[in-house]
């Protein structure tokens, strides 16, 4: 006997003796999840961005105490899923992919405003630590499943 689950295009067999699969996949076995080498690169390209970011912070002549401090505020979009997934998805991702980030270091040195300079920087370094450690862009039937595998209950 085979179990499907609801986000795979294939059944996944039983475990040896253990009667049907659990019905959680697999980053593996999740369409629109990235595995292998492709997963290497994108984790190291997090880690990239968030050393890039810090070099940035560096050069806004800003307290480096604001890092810790302001390093959670992209989380805060969580809220948006009270809405609903779909709503709490798109906000998420607004605040966890480059271009948020980029459009407040572009007007913090195009404007000479170092407060969105230090957005800008804190949104890629949280950005860059998340894809290092797989938190990725989510979809928008479950806040668990990213395109860097599979976090939490779904």
């Amino acid at each position: 006997m085979t179990t499907v689950h609801p986000l795979m295009d294939t059944p996944k067999p039983p475990a040896d003796g253990e009667g049907p699969a659990p019905m959680v996949p697999d980053a593996a076995g999740t369409p629109g999840v990235v595995t292998g080498r492709p997963l290497t690169w994108l984790r190291i390209e997090g880690l990239a961005v968030a050393g890039a970011a810090l070099v940035v912070f560096a050069t806004a002549g800003q307290p480096w105490w604001l890092i810790p401090a302001l390093f959670l505020v992209p989380d805060l979009s969580w809220f948006a899923y009270l809405a609903g997934p779909r709503v709490g998805a798109w906000t998420y991702n607004l605040t966890h992919t480059a271009p948020l980030p980029l459009a407040l270091l572009a007007a913090g040195a195009g404007w000479h405003i170092g407060a969105l300079t230090v957005a800008g920087a804190i949104g890629l370094f949280h950005l860059g630590l998340d894809r290092l450690l797989k938190y990725g862009v989510k979809y928008d039937h479950s806040f668990g499943i990213t395109h860097l595998g599979v976090h939490g209950d779904h």
